[in-house]
């Protein structure tokens, strides 16, 4: 594949794309060193040094540091995500929203200008929460009417100018353009995290303990990595065989098929969703200045946060692990519930004359496909947990504070190697053409 990308920028066309692209990335890494007008730039600087609100924490690795600098692409694109997903689970309660999803093109067209009206709506949400909750604790240079507006306005023009990027991207670039987004935002972030794991774990020990630990970190790195391309690449492929059929003087059909079920079928959904719940409450205290709650309420909201999890002076924070672990299984059974549709599938290989060999059509494919389906999210849901939980026990229990977790390393993993396999297409549909123009 990567010589597949190396042999791209030999064709004018694929070039053009690809530095179509990276013109967009520069645009979105530039807004986001550009503050917001009339606010204090180091407030989330000296908040995060104070605080360890891990909801705040992940949305400044997805902003690229855009966050804590509240520059004007600090949302980034996690409203359109928000939006993105809310629409998807709103087709399993609202039949005309289901209707559009299987319109073809036009629903599609419908269904996108929905969810960039949500996704206006959202930033506009999110920013005025922003503008008044932290206005009021010193974010703002003064507090008043004039400069909540301009923060609001600035918050919500520069999360739509970014899904205007991703777009724009997806028709005139290569790629997913809201994954481009997220992957260079996330990019950006692990230089400095180097630095801090430096700062952490080797700064001032001997040459010798030094370069034992960048090897133990290495190591651990590389063996995220390899488990996150081992979780995004799975699947389990089921064969299809289709019965031959009479087509005029003709036999056609019997051909053999199959139908990939990737092991990791929900993708990062259930950890964003998993994380956002636990993390709600947290944000909601910070909005209104009350995030150093005592008693037992406090015990329950360090339990909440992923940054106490595995933390040696406070092992019942780490009980929140479990439900955390729950919540993410929880989502990985739930998203995939209303994004494969196993009857939908067994009548439509009904009708075409497939069946499973060993299985009867009808409701005994429904069946099987049902119990195939559970195991391979049980499994996917567990590699999910293992990716995103090793992360946690460094930053809690050596206190690493690095921004990249499972999270952001399965997105890193799936954007490139999708955004390859598409490169890799552009240039076997050209060489087809070239071959039918000789």
């Amino acid at each position: 594949m990567f010589k597949t990308f190396i042999n791209a920028f030999k064709v004018k066309d694929v070039r053009r794309k690809i530095f179509y692209v990276l013109m967009m990335l520069v645009v979105i890494r530039l807004g986001s060193q550009m503050p917001v007008p009339g606010v204090n730039t180091s407030f989330f600087a000296n908040y995060f040094a104070n605080n360890t609100n891990e909801a705040f924490s992940f949305l400044n690795a997805f902003t690229g540091g855009g966050f804590d600098r509240f520059s004007i692409f600090a949302l980034s694109i996690t409203p359109y995500i928000t939006s993105s997903i809310i629409i998807q689970l709103l087709t399993i309660a609202i039949p005309q929203l289901e209707e559009m999803q299987r319109d073809g093109e036009e629903g599609r067209k419908k269904m996108t200008a929905i969810t960039r009206y949500v996704t206006v709506g959202l930033a506009l949400f999110e920013s005025v929460a922003m503008a008044v909750g932290f206005g009021r604790q010193g974010l703002l240079t003064t507090f008043n009417a004039v400069n909540v507006i301009v923060v609001v306005a600035a918050l919500t023009a520069g999360s739509a100018f970014l899904m205007w990027v991703g777009e724009q991207i997806n028709d005139k670039g290569v790629g997913n353009g809201i994954s481009m987004v997220l992957l260079i935002n996330i990019l950006s972030r692990i230089p400095q995290d180097m630095v801090t794991l430096y700062e952490t774990f080797v700064k001032g020990k001997t040459i010798a303990r030094g370069l034992l630990m960048w090897i133990i970190i290495a190591v651990v790195i590389i063996a995220v990595v390899v488990l996150v391309l081992i979780l995004n690449g799975a699947e389990r492929r089921i064969p299809v065989q289709y019965s031959k059929k009479m087509a005029g003087r003709k036999m056609v059909g019997g051909q053999s098929s199959n139908i990939p079920l990737k092991v990791n079928t929900a993708g990062v959904i259930p950890i964003i969703f998993a994380s956002s719940i636990m993390s709600f409450p947290s944000i909601i205290l910070s909005f209104v200045g009350k995030s150093d709650i005592k008693g037992i309420g406090g015990t329950l909201i360090k339990m909440l946060n992923s940054n106490n999890w595995f933390d040696k002076t406070n092992p019942v924070a780490s009980l929140g692990l479990i439900l955390y672990i729950v919540l993410v299984v929880f989502f990985a059974y739930f998203y995939t519930s209303i994004t494969f549709n196993p009857m939908e599938v067994a009548d439509n290989m009904k009708k075409q004359g497939g069946f499973i060999p060993g299985i009867r059509p009808g409701k005994s494919t429904v069946d099987y496909l049902n119990n195939l389906l559970s195991y391979i999210i049980f499994i996917g849901a567990a590699g999910l947990t293992i990716v995103a939980v090793i992360p946690f026990f460094f930053n809690g229990f050596f206190k690493a504070n690095v921004s990249f977790g499972g999270t952001s390393l399965i997105i890193i993993a799936s954007v490139i190697l999708e955004t390859l396999k598409q490169i890799e297409s552009m240039m076997l549909v050209r060489n087809y053409k070239g071959f039918l123009n000789d």
